[in-house]
């Protein structure tokens, strides 16, 4: 996204996939598609890691995606790199979304309001969260956060 910032890139994007065009991302591809994208960077941890050493307000850093989906934030490689922390993170911080994880080998496919996983393997999708809450000290905390693991071949509602 940063090398497209001021082009007409992402408008060219958008307007193929309005005009009927497939639109397909793998990796950070995947993550690229949401209005709003993992950057992968925790703001507070900043250790490298695969996922997150604590949820706390203000540690996920998202950027701007091309926003074909403007429901959801991706997140990819997710079991084989147990990113759970990072999508609890952010379904608490933006409960509005929904939170997809693409697990390697695994894929959703977004047609008219349903998404399908296509693939191998799992793709894991975080929904609403109950009574989110931070203390005092940004620790993030929610009574229930809705969890739903699918398969290939099985459907799941998303607006795009």
């Amino acid at each position: 996204m940063r090398i497209i910032k001021n082009t007409t890139v992402k408008e060219a994007i958008r307007e193929a996939r309005n005009n009927g065009a497939l639109i397909a991302g793998t990796s950070a591809g995947a993550s690229v598609m949401s209005e709003r994208m993992i950057t992968g960077n925790a703001l507070l941890d900043t250790m490298l890691s695969p996922t997150f050493k604590r949820l706390s307000k203000g540690n996920l850093e998202l950027k701007e995606g091309i926003g074909l989906l403007d429901s959801v934030i991706i997140d990819q490689h997710f079991v084989v790199r147990s990113r759970y922390n990072r999508m609890l993170s952010a379904i608490m911080e933006y409960p509005k979304y929904n939170c997809i994880g693409i697990n390697e080998s695994a894929a959703i496919i977004v047609h008219n309001g349903w998404a399908t996983v296509a693939g191998e393997s799992q793709v894991i999708v975080f929904s609403n969260p109950r009574r989110v809450h931070t203390t005092a000290g940004h620790a993030l905390a929610a009574a229930s956060v809705q969890l739903a693991i699918y398969v290939p071949g099985e459907k799941f509602r998303i607006k795009n």
